[in-house]
């Protein structure tokens, strides 16, 4: 994955730039888990950035902690609120439901993996999107695509510890 025009900057509330990251162990430990291996770009991501938000508070994507400790409830709620029928010629319900909820946008649309494929399950849409096989493809059509949400360039960082996201959820 290219990092390089990915700028750290200070988290909103704290004013500081600490990271908090994910390593090998707890990445083996989330495949092992869920029979599952993540792509280089996953890992890289979680190693480098780790827990954030990505291009001025759009993209989060979830540490391998946060991934097992949500994915229960998250698919309970999928199970409870289903409408993305629309999309059922890219993915099933089923098959959603065998998948692994690895971020999510400011919006509320969500980023799953099933068998190394990233799809959208939007907020606002019964379609669901294959972005690809790897976590840049994913970024990048999530910012640039322009079907979400508008295009844009800013490729900002904010971290943010993810023990206050596993308290609001």
């Amino acid at each position: 994955m290219n990092f390089d025009n990915y700028k750290i900057i200070p988290n909103y509330n704290t004013n500081k730039t600490d990271l908090f990251t994910a390593d090998e162990e707890e990445i083996l430990a989330c495949e092992k888990t869920f029979n599952i291996v993540f792509d280089e770009d996953y890992k890289e991501y979680v190693q480098q950035y780790g827990s954030g938000i990505l291009g001025g508070t759009y993209v989060r994507i979830y540490l391998p902690e946060t991934i097992v400790l949500t994915l229960e409830e998250w698919k309970k709620r999928i199970t409870e609120y289903w409408f993305w029928d629309e999309g059922k010629e890219v993915l099933t319900k089923d098959q959603v439901l065998n998948s692994i909820r690895i971020g999510d946008t400011f919006d509320g649309d969500e980023i799953i993996l099933l068998n190394n494929r990233y799809y959208i399950l939007p907020r606002y849409s019964e379609m669901i999107y294959n972005t690809g096989n790897s976590l840049e493809e994913t970024i990048s059509w999530l910012c640039s695509a322009g079907i979400l949400t508008e295009a844009f360039s800013e490729r900002e960082f904010e971290p943010f510890d993810p023990s206050e996201f596993l308290k609001s959820n």
